[in-house]
């Protein structure tokens, strides 16, 4: 029998992959003149943008001078953009330039080819099935 708790604790697991699955896709990527750290704020802006300095701080973990300081060293390497709100000029939303959008790109077809070498000899039923998951669990749990 399928418990709540028990799904809550496959969720863990799944976390714990996931993060496991980012690092070894990542992990040698050429960054050329980024930091990792600037990599991920880059990935997290190619999915949810245009976004605020403080939800950049909240998603990461970091504080908010620190994010400041990386996402103005993006802007001056014309990865990011930043608009000011017109209602109030304090706040800033940033955004992917078209350069950073290249950048996430690259990584991203970087991340595709190990992708590839790991489901390389899985049958399709196997693929059949995690594409099932991953519709499931997208439709539910990460909405």
């Amino acid at each position: 029998m399928v418990t709540k708790e028990n799904l809550f604790h496959q969720l863990g697991t799944i976390i714990a992959s996931v993060h496991q699955l980012h690092y070894d896709l990542t992990k040698d990527m050429p960054m050329d003149d980024i930091t990792p750290l600037q990599y991920e704020i880059l990935e997290f802006l190619s999915v949810k943008q245009p976004v605020t300095i403080s939800e950049l701080s909240e998603c990461k973990g970091i504080s908010m001078p620190n994010m400041s300081r990386e996402v103005r060293k993006l802007r001056l390497k014309g990865l990011c953009e930043g608009t000011e709100d017109a209602e109030d000029r304090r706040k800033q939303y940033i955004r992917l330039s078209p350069l950073g959008g290249e950048r996430v790109n690259a990584a991203l077809e970087h991340m595709r080819k190990i992708f590839m070498q790991r489901i390389e000899q899985m049958p399709d039923t196997e693929l059949v099935k995690i594409s099932e998951a991953m519709g499931v669990l997208g439709s539910t749990i990460l909405r």
